[in-house]
């Protein structure tokens, strides 16, 4: 944005639009005059006005941050020293003499478009934010070379890069203002050759008038045009208007039509209320209503009208306004009468219309126009699911509401997120598709009716886009519990979302849902099978990530254990395969060597078991105590487990326990 006073300035805008392009100044090295610039150490003795020394006096130039020494032919090899020094724009201050290199004949490649009028060149140097410059070069010490033709100073200014393109709001198209559903003029067959003069028009609409036409009510709703082709023809023909008196009429049906020429969105001078047709406009309901009223849907009818007319204008449908007569027979001309905004004929004129009954109804009139959108609510955001107050989705969504105005007194529903219009619809339309970026957003449905009130809802909605995580698992181990066919596992993991989970669901070797909170899942698989463990964690808004593992539980029987000391194999149905190992001596010991990432021990318990102690890799691993009141055989005790596979061996040795010191070691079970 470029503020500023007094005339315009393109150039300025234009460089606020667009940055500044980078820009070079050139100074030519001339010989030395003078003496040398102090503090230049260049080999050899120099002279004044030698022609191995270029200079640049100390001189203002424009802005620049970087500096570099070129010359004419990019073959020529600068031998010598080259030094320059600068001003600092920010403190005025002058730099110590730095000097630059040069690396010898320029690299890019012949033939190429980098070589098109090259130039030889040292390295630049980046000075930062400068306005002077001193510069020199000087030959080598033995002086055979010349200095390079063409040697000048070359100052680089990096200029500004143009502004990051600003997001631009999305375009939202408003929709057009409802316009009544009317039976226009040529629907109805309006005679267009009566109609000598060109429409009228007022102002605006400060006040809608509602009359009746009298007469019969015994007529067929399929005769209303030609009712109005007659009357038509009776207020051009008998009365001399110019067209027919009424901007509206409706029949009892509830059927709109379209009254006097000049367009319905216009505010069209009529002849229907004597002393107040400027700043006015009249619908008359066909028929009679002294002894009976009209029905609720030619009241909605009227409303809607009421609420179109005055409310184009910003006015309220249920208000009163001061209006001044051009003469009535109740209201003098010039004076002035305090009118409800939707009035019956009878308010400014001797006359029964609208007739007793719908003028008795008027009231129900102005509040049904003059109310605001009622009951709006959101009632469900499809792509989303809702938990507590917020929906979340995963991006996309498309809101319903309802409101309980009805359709044809609203105007639209605008859609709003984090306060930025997102659309814009119709009245009859109720929902609408959203595309929402990652984050919490409010969602806004702000309804609008056709007499200018407007409702809002605010609704609460969280689009996430990213997989909930598994920060733990899964990972399989054995647990304690029966072998009796079957081996024990406990499963782990842990689960989290920034969005909060909705579901964790075990998808093998079971179908479970485990819940959000849970992060353990106790079961059973079958030795000797390999068995998958599957997680899906889904997040609140649908998003959802899988996991797995796989594991074999491996039996290993006691006969395949190293033995020392004394152990008996007994048999029964009871031991897995049918037999096991008792040893009731103490030091007697059995080992196995395996490679897995768990271990359980499979033993017998009596009530007359002993304890026995165990070992890993060498290492005490506690003490286990197989004694139970009941006998338990094919049971899995005493495991472990490792956060890889890898080789262990695990030993078991008796206690000899006093009074009970036998153990029934059934083999060992594992996990790989």
């Amino acid at each position: 944005m470029v503020l500023g006073s007094g005339g315009h300035r393109p150039d300025l805008l234009e460089a606020a639009r667009t940055g500044t392009e980078p820009s070079l100044q050139t100074i030519d090295l001339g010989p030395a005059t003078g003496s040398s610039p102090r503090g230049f150490a260049a080999p050899g003795t120099l002279r004044d006005g030698s022609a191995a020394v270029r200079t640049v006096a100390p001189r203002s130039t424009g802005p620049f941050s970087l500096v570099g020494v070129t010359w004419t032919d990019p073959a020529a090899k600068l031998t010598g020293a080259v030094q320059v020094r600068t001003r600092s724009t920010a403190g005025g201050t002058w730099t110590p003499w730095q000097t630059l290199e040069a690396d010898g004949a320029d690299p890019a490649e012949p033939g190429s478009v980098d070589r098109h009028g090259v130039r030889g060149s040292t390295d630049p140097l980046w000075v930062g934010p400068s306005d002077a410059v001193e510069a020199r070069v000087e030959a080598g010490p033995a002086r055979t070379t010349p200095l390079p033709a063409g040697l000048r100073v070359d100052l680089i200014d990096p200029g500004t890069p143009a502004p990051a393109p600003v997001p631009r709001a999305l375009e939202v198209t408003v929709p057009p203002r409802p316009v009544p559903d009317v039976v226009t003029r040529a629907q109805w067959g309006a005679n267009e050759n009566l109609v000598e003069n060109a429409p009228e028009y007022t102002s605006d609409v400060q006040v809608l008038f509602v009359h009746h036409t009298a007469g019969t009510n015994n007529y067929s709703c399929s005769q209303s045009p030609a009712i109005l082709r007659s009357i038509q023809a009776y207020h051009v023909k008998s009365k001399h208007w110019n067209d027919i008196g009424y901007n509206f009429l409706v029949d009892k049906c509830g059927t709109l039509f379209e009254g006097r020429r000049g367009g319905i969105t216009r505010p069209v001078l009529g002849a229907h209320t004597l002393g107040f047709n400027s700043r006015s406009s009249a619908i008359a309901v066909l028929g009679s209503y002294g002894s009976r009223g009209v029905s609720t849907r030619v009241r909605t009818v009227i409303a809607q009208v009421a609420a179109y007319k005055i409310g184009a204008s910003g006015n309220p449908p249920a208000g009163r306004v001061a209006m001044t007569s051009s003469g009535s027979d109740r209201y003098a001309r010039g004076s002035t009468a305090m009118l409800n905004r939707v009035s019956g004929h009878r308010d400014t004129g001797r006359t029964e219309c609208p007739g007793n009954t719908l003028y008795s109804q008027l009231g129900s009139i102005r509040s049904l126009a003059a109310a605001g959108p009622a009951d709006l609510t959101v009632t469900k955001i499809n792509g989303a699911t809702r938990v507590g107050s917020t929906y979340f989705t995963r991006g996309t969504i498309r809101p319903f509401w309802q409101v309980g105005t009805v359709s044809a007194l609203m105007n639209r529903y605008d859609l709003y997120v984090d306060g930025e219009p997102a659309a814009s619809v119709p009245a009859g339309q109720r929902q609408q598709l959203l595309q929402l970026t990652p984050g919490r957003h409010i969602v806004r449905v702000r309804a609008v009716a056709l007499n200018g009130r407007i409702a809002v809802t605010d609704t609460a909605v969280y689009a996430d886009r990213t997989l909930p995580e598994f920060t733990a698992g899964p990972s399989v181990s054995l647990r304690p519990g029966s072998l009796n066919g079957i081996v024990p596992v406990r499963l782990r993991w842990a689960a989290s979302d920034a969005g909060g989970l909705r579901t964790v669901t075990l998808t093998s070797p079971a179908t479970v849902d485990v819940g959000t909170t849970a992060t353990t899942w106790a079961g059973s698989v079958k030795p000797g099978v390999a068995a998958t463990y599957g997680l899906r964690a889904t997040d609140r808004a649908g998003n959802a990530r899988s996991v797995a593992a796989t594991r074999t539980a491996v039996v290993l029987p006691e006969t395949s254990a190293d033995r020392t000391g004394t152990w008996r194999a007994v048999g029964s149905p009871a031991y897995l395969g049918g037999s096991a190992l008792r040893a009731t001596t103490a030091g007697a010991a059995l080992s196995w060597t395996f490679t897995g990432r768990s271990a359980a021990l499979a033993v017998s318990r009596t009530s007359v078991s002993g304890r026995v102690r165990v070992s890993v890799d060498g290492e005490p691993a506690g003490v286990v105590d197989l004694r139970s009141p009941d006998a338990l055989h094919r049971r899995a005790v005493w495991t472990r487990s490792w956060g890889a596979s890898a080789e262990h061996t695990v030993k078991i040795e008796v206690e000899g326990t006093a009074g009970r010191p036998g153990v029934i070691s059934d083999g060992l079970v594992y996990l790989r």
